[in-house]
């Protein structure tokens, strides 16, 4: 439903990009169950980097890593991973550790992708009162998304269907959907 990129899994307080402390870059992902399961993300997680490397550039900002909210989540990340590792015939490097806090990074970090859409970045930007409610958005986030080529305009079209939108609601984010410029 929304994604933030940020800083998590360290001890140091208010990290930014230029003192990010002991922590790694992440991103935050909130989702509804009913529609996706934690273990696929962790699928798409697991297959959308080399896990079998540890990456060492810059101390821990750039390390793999898995942070749970629950036991359960904790299991399946650790059985996926020893599946993953039986296939790979390697050792997964990846961290799995408890979440403790998030950080929001700063506002030029956030909806990278989208950015590279001026235009349609600062359409969709006036349509917020905040910069946080911006980047929690799940339009913008399925936007960021598809300049990425996750997806297709007509897939964000269909999701909105699914979205709990009012007539209004529904009738306003479609006209802005099909009103960008890109």
């Amino acid at each position: 439903m929304r994604t933030r990129v940020g800083y998590a899994g360290g001890t140091s307080s208010k990290p930014t990009y230029r003192q990010m402390g002991d922590h790694t870059e992440t991103i935050e992902i909130d989702f509804d169950p009913d529609v996706i399961q934690v273990s696929e993300l962790l699928t798409i997680f697991w297959g959308n980097h080399n896990s079998l490397r540890k990456e060492v550039y810059r101390g821990r900002q750039y390390l793999s890593l898995f942070l749970y909210r629950t036991e359960a989540q904790r299991k399946m990340a650790l059985q996926l991973k020893e599946n993953l590792e039986d296939k790979l015939n390697g050792v997964i490097q990846t961290e799995v550790s408890p979440f403790t806090h998030f950080y929001v990074a700063e506002d030029k970090h956030q909806k990278y992708y989208l950015k590279r859409f001026p235009k349609a970045y600062e359409d969709l930007l006036h349509l917020f009162e905040s910069h946080q409610q911006f980047v929690n958005s799940t339009l913008v986030a399925r936007l960021n998304g598809f300049v990425r080529e996750f997806g297709t305009l007509q897939t964000i079209r269909t999701e909105l269907e699914h979205w709990k939108l009012d007539e209004r609601e529904y009738q306003v984010i479609l006209k802005i959907i099909n009103g960008l410029k890109w």
